[in-house]
């Protein structure tokens, strides 16, 4: 009986689906056994801080 993986597998898996490199394997296997909960708390969370990140840098500009 193997272990399902957790909240940090899930958010390396959603930051790479970000950037858009992911092997077909890699997809498949974490379409197996990740928890959807966990998939979208991981996607709020990235995208957040995304926004955060975009905001701070054009108030780091529009600053100048």
């Amino acid at each position: 009986m193997s272990k399902k993986p957790g909240f940090l597998y899930s958010m390396k898996a959603v930051l790479w689906s970000f950037v858009g490199l992911r092997r077909k394997r890699d997809f498949d296997e974490d379409q197996q056994g990740l928890n959807p909960f966990h998939i979208i708390l991981a996607a709020l969370l990235a995208v957040a801080v995304f926004i955060g990140l975009l905001i701070s840098i054009v108030k780091l500009v529009v600053a100048k």
